[in-house]
């Protein structure tokens, strides 16, 4: 049962890959094609980076650090509040946006520089 399961999440994390480099070329693309790029481009990029690194970290450690997601949450947090709508715009909206971005920044803090045991990975003797 654990090899299933093993082989089920490397292949889903596969799929993710496969489909980030996908979503990637689709904005380099559109880019291309617009001739014109926006911060929200650029930050969109940044997010399929972050989720293409935090897949490479996965198969050279077997470990994903909390920081990764964290980032990628921030990163998609803020292209959110720059994508708003700024003609319906909605101040409690807004603050409950940057409340989150707070919150995921005061938990990566948090989870940094937490007092936690030896941080090795166990030997093979």
């Amino acid at each position: 049962m654990q090899k299933t399961i093993e082989f089920v999440e490397k292949a889903f994390l596969v799929v993710i890959g496969l489909f980030t480099v996908m979503a990637m070329g689709q904005e380099v693309i559109g880019v291309i094609g617009r001739r014109h790029v926006d911060l929200k481009d650029l930050l969109l990029m940044f997010i399929f980076a972050e989720v293409f690194g935090m897949l490479g970290v996965y198969y050279s450690s077997k470990r994903i650090p909390i920081d990764l997601p964290l980032f990628i949450a921030v990163t998609a947090l803020a292209r959110l509040i720059i994508l708003g709508d700024k003609e319906n715009l909605d101040g409690l909206s807004l603050i409950y946006e940057s409340v989150a971005i707070l919150l995921i920044a005061c938990g990566g803090f948090v989870m940094r520089y937490r007092p936690t045991g030896e941080r090795t990975l166990p030997t093979k003797d």
